[in-house]
């Protein structure tokens, strides 16, 4: 049973983290940390976890945690990785990895230098709906893909994580904090590498980042795809991919709430529905995390394959501020 610390323990550990530890079969949560102690405290009440905490350091030190799970800002990943990393502690950080390829760069290298498991949390990749995208896919099932496209937009403005408006602590507005889901599942489910990058965004006087935003990938094997963000719309997610054979598609593919109706086309003839849930990503998240920490092997997803999601992100910001595409 590997033993989870939370350090930041905010809505999203609330609403998220803790259901899909509650259904861990391997792991569990004995610490968390939040920098007001009155609240680490009732949060530990309210969810029966053992220790609270108030700093990150505190938490890497307890005996009773054997792995740290980071869920604080984008901006404070890095110190709180550095700090699991130097108290060798296994650590599974959340998306976007960091504010930028270079402090994503300085993470993974530390984890090397002291041998100690770093994987990034892109929970999408455990969803039942993206799975079935990047079977069908690699089984040649539609054919060469030629064109793909993601979007992710929700009422971001009313969000109770109000630093993901603030540049200080958050990597960017919708591009960075849903826009990183979709360019990840596009490359996971594509099985291919982006390489150059055209973005435009757009601002309004409500936000100080960006409000809405688009992004045109070229991949390495000739695909293009596209993703569309916004911060000022009903939640609503769509994946589709093209291929020479046929065509595979979902609305409300990226979510763990609602069911997901799966569709594989061939022209008007409708070959595959399938209909699926995803409300267990988060917990087969923690406990693929769980299990490579038991048997001493890689996560799923590795620090490397986020820095690589930090290059295109910064890719993405360039292109917004250049007007050109941009290598990745």
């Amino acid at each position: 049973m590997v033993r989870f610390g939370i350090v930041g323990f905010g809505l999203h550990a609330a609403k998220r983290l803790m259901p899909g530890f509650a259904k861990a079969t391997n792991c569990r949560v004995t610490a968390i940390s939040r920098r007001d102690p009155e609240r680490a405290r009732e949060s530990a009440r309210k969810f029966g976890i053992e220790h609270a905490f108030t700093s990150t350091a505190e938490l890497c030190a307890s005996p009773d945690v054997d792995a740290v799970f980071i869920a604080t800002p984008d901006a404070l990943h890095l110190a709180d990785v550095l700090e699991a990393v130097c108290h060798g502690k296994p650590v599974l950080v959340e998306k976007p990895m960091a504010m930028n390829a270079d402090e994503a760069r300085q993470m993974v290298q530390a984890a090397r230098d002291a041998n100690v498991l770093l994987g990034v949390a892109h929970v999408m990749r455990f969803e039942e709906s993206v799975r079935w995208f990047h079977e069908r896919i690699a089984s040649g099932a539609i054919g060469k893909p030629v064109l793909a496209r993601a979007a992710f937009v929700a009422p971001l403005i009313t969000s109770a994580r109000t630093w993901i408006n603030d540049p200080t602590l958050a990597t960017g507005g919708p591009l960075a904090d849903v826009g990183v889901h979709c360019l990840d599942t596009l490359c996971y489910v594509l099985g291919d590498e982006i390489q150059t990058v055209m973005a435009q965004a757009q601002y309004d006087s409500k936000w100080v980042l960006e409000a809405s935003g688009t992004a045109l990938f070229h991949f390495a094997s000739g695909t293009l795809a596209t993703i569309s963000v916004s911060a000022r719309a009903p939640y609503q997610t769509l994946l589709e991919v093209i291929g020479e054979d046929g065509i595979l598609s979902a609305v409300n593919v990226l979510n763990v709430e609602h069911p997901v109706t799966l569709e594989f086309r061939r022209g008007f003839d409708l070959i595959e529905t399938r209909e699926v849930f995803n409300e267990r990503a988060y917990t087969l998240q923690v406990e693929a995390f769980a299990s490579a920490v038991e048997e001493r092997r890689p996560f799923d997803i590795p620090g490397e394959e986020g820095v690589q999601n930090q290059l295109i992100l910064d890719a993405i910001f360039r292109s917004v501020k250049s007007g050109k595409a941009e290598s990745v």
